[in-house]
């Protein structure tokens, strides 16, 4: 394979079983007939501890950190290599077969949330909690939550697949989206230069939704990558990310339906604050 290619008048797709993600397909719809689990709280998650997943996994913890037991919730494994994504039960959730999904089931009839950002905002606003009420400060909080949303997919389908994923290391694929991963730490650096966190003082939905992108690229816990995008020169993420990776609601955040890593970094599924202990967290993963 050549990094040259003519494409075709109409294209076909020509299914590769040794593509990388080798479930991914033209169409959308179940490809399976499964039902989700259940399990006893209000809030049903179905997800994986991806930089998406993550956001959710957070925004849940912090909330309950913050006393809101409503917030309590069962986080279910979606292994996406497997195909759960492509269930009936979860395209019923999310007719875009990506994770996060969530299910509010204290609401008649019972809410439907997908898309990660959708979710945190829901959160937000169901439980009054990590937005600014102030209209400017809400402003900018929105700001930067529609700023991740619309800038990592450069970051995770463009710069992570080529870089970290792709079969074949293309030069102007890995150049193109390292320059754009870049420009958009640069980005956040000035930012934050001048600024505690993305809306000054006030720790915010901007935060959680940002961090387990650009935080976890700057603290190598991401595509193994640090080193390649020069990261220790954006000093002020660098600030940023260390602070909000210390708080507990993080660290618990960031081990929910994680199958990779130390075990004590894994927590496959989540029922109860209790599931953390250290000898039920082993169970468990």
């Amino acid at each position: 394979m050549t990094d040259d290619y003519t494409p075709p008048q109409i294209w076909h797709w020509e299914q590769d079983e040794n593509a990388a993600f080798p479930l991914n397909r033209p169409v959308a719809g179940a490809t399976s007939d499964r039902d989700l689990p259940v399990g006893d709280h209000p809030l049903q998650l179905y997800s994986l501890a991806t930089p998406n997943g993550v956001k959710v996994t957070i925004m849940l913890e912090e909330l309950l950190s913050l006393g809101h037991s409503g917030a309590e919730y069962d986080a279910h494994l979606i292994r996406i290599m497997d195909g759960d994504q492509f269930t009936s039960g979860f395209v019923d959730v999310n007719p875009n077969s990506k994770i996060p999904a969530l299910v509010d089931r204290s609401t008649n009839p019972e809410t439907k949330v997908f898309e990660s950002g959708s979710i945190v905002l829901y959160l937000a606003e169901k439980f009054r909690a990590l937005v600014p009420t102030e209209l400017s400060q809400r402003t900018s909080c929105m700001n930067w939550v529609f700023w991740q949303m619309g800038s990592a997919p450069m970051v995770g389908g463009g710069f992570g697949h080529f870089y970290h994923y792709a079969p074949v290391k293309l030069r102007y694929c890995i150049d193109r989206f390292t320059m754009e991963t870049k420009r958009q730490l640069d980005v956040l650096d000035r930012h934050l230069a001048q600024n505690e966190f993305m809306v000054g003082e006030n720790y915010s939905i901007a935060d959680i939704m940002i961090y387990p992108w650009y935080g976890a690229l700057v603290l190598n816990r991401l595509y193994e990558a640090a080193e390649f995008l020069d990261a220790t020169s954006y000093r002020h993420v660098t600030r940023w990310a260390d602070t909000v990776s210390r708080r507990g609601a993080v660290i618990r955040g960031q081990k929910v339906n994680r199958t990779w890593g130390p075990l004590t970094d894994q927590l496959h599924e989540r029922h109860a604050a209790s599931d953390f202990d250290t000898k039920t967290q082993d169970k468990l993963a």
